[in-house]
């Protein structure tokens, strides 16, 4: 029997306890050679200093530092990260990619509780839930505001999505449940055939924010999306429709944000902003058409073992000499976050 790699977990210690709990430590002891210290945060720990240059595998997440040159001269024998997060962007390097290491991400297991969150949202959107409950705290014992914020229900409701991205079409998929729905698509890099397969109707954003009674921004943030959602977009979208963005806040032109709300015409229920969080003067805080959550709709606490499980099982693959499935190459980093 070959000797298992060696391998290193690397991430900050509140990261490491929520991700890698006695159960997933242990299966990760099975497949590789942890050594006496399994965690680090840094890769200049002097605990870890002498294993770098056997270290086959990483394990990453949130607070691995750049693997850049002077990081990979030290671990002249890694061949894989297996990163147990989203985005890989913050640490991946040329030097990474040239020197043909795999790599992975968990950003389809991270897909799946933005998903839950939006739909809820959608769904409460077609309530006027939220917003209804920030205006009982000035309406009290009258409750004739109830229709206030436009019609109330969810039958029959047009949904727009901006972006068909990972959770972009689980969102698509998820908001079939509802009533003689109709969802439209933007994503100028979209399938029409796939779009379709899931539930929805591929068109250009003009007419999605026309036609829509909520939208769902699930776009990656690159430059050329970068405040996609300006005025122009926001004065396009219907009275009383909903903006839903868990995505980026790069997406959103906040000033033309904070003006198009102060009217009071259109609701914003906010998860990322930009910057984040909003300065304290922002008029959003204090308006009651706008709901902000402090960036919660990812994986959080215990959600985030689903994507250690995620990088648990592409890393047996590679073992076993299996195709990964999650893997990420330098191209995919141009269409996605």
């Amino acid at each position: 029997m070959s000797p298992k790699p060696k391998a290193l977990l690397v991430m900050n210690r509140g990261t490491f306890a929520d991700q890698f709990d006695s159960t997933r430590l242990d299966r990760l002891a099975g497949l590789v050679d942890l050594g006496g210290q399994p965690w680090t945060d840094s890769l200049e720990d002097p605990a870890v200093a002498g294993r770098l240059a056997d270290v086959e595998v990483l394990l990453t997440s949130w607070g691995v530092p750049r693997l850049d040159a002077a990081a990979l001269e030290r671990m002249p024998n890694l061949r894989a990260v297996f990163h147990c997060a989203g985005t890989v962007r913050s640490f991946v390097t040329p030097e990474l990619w040239d020197r043909g290491i795999l790599v992975t991400n968990g950003a389809d297991a991270n897909a799946i509780p933005v998903a839950e969150f939006t739909f809820a949202s959608i769904v409460l959107a077609g309530k006027k839930a939220q917003v209804l409950a920030n205006d009982a705290r000035t309406w009290r014992e009258d409750w004739s505001y109830a229709t206030a914020r436009g019609e109330v229900g969810n039958i029959g409701r047009v949904v727009g999505v901006v972006g068909f991205s990972r959770i972009g079409r689980r969102v698509v998929r998820l908001v079939q449940q509802l009533q003689d729905v109709t969802c439209l698509v933007h994503d100028p890099h979209a399938d029409p055939a796939a779009v379709a397969a899931a539930g929805g109707r591929l068109v250009g954003l003009p007419e999605l924010l026309r036609e829509s009674d909520v939208v769902s921004i699930h776009a990656p943030a690159l430059p050329e999306t970068r405040h996609m959602i300006g005025a122009a977009e926001l004065r396009a979208m219907k009275d009383h429709a909903t903006l839903i963005n868990t995505a980026r806040g790069s997406l959103v032109d906040t000033r033309a944000l904070e003006a198009e709300c102060a009217t009071g015409r259109i609701h914003a229920l906010l998860d990322v902003t930009e910057p984040e969080p909003l300065p304290r003067d922002s008029v959003l805080y204090d308006l009651p058409n706008v709901v902000l959550t402090p960036h919660i709709a990812g994986s959080l606490g215990t959600e985030t073992r689903r994507m250690s499980d995620a990088a648990l099982n592409d890393l047996e693959r590679y073992l076993t000499g299996e195709q990964l499935v999650a893997q990420v190459v330098s191209e995919d980093l141009s269409l996605s976050a």
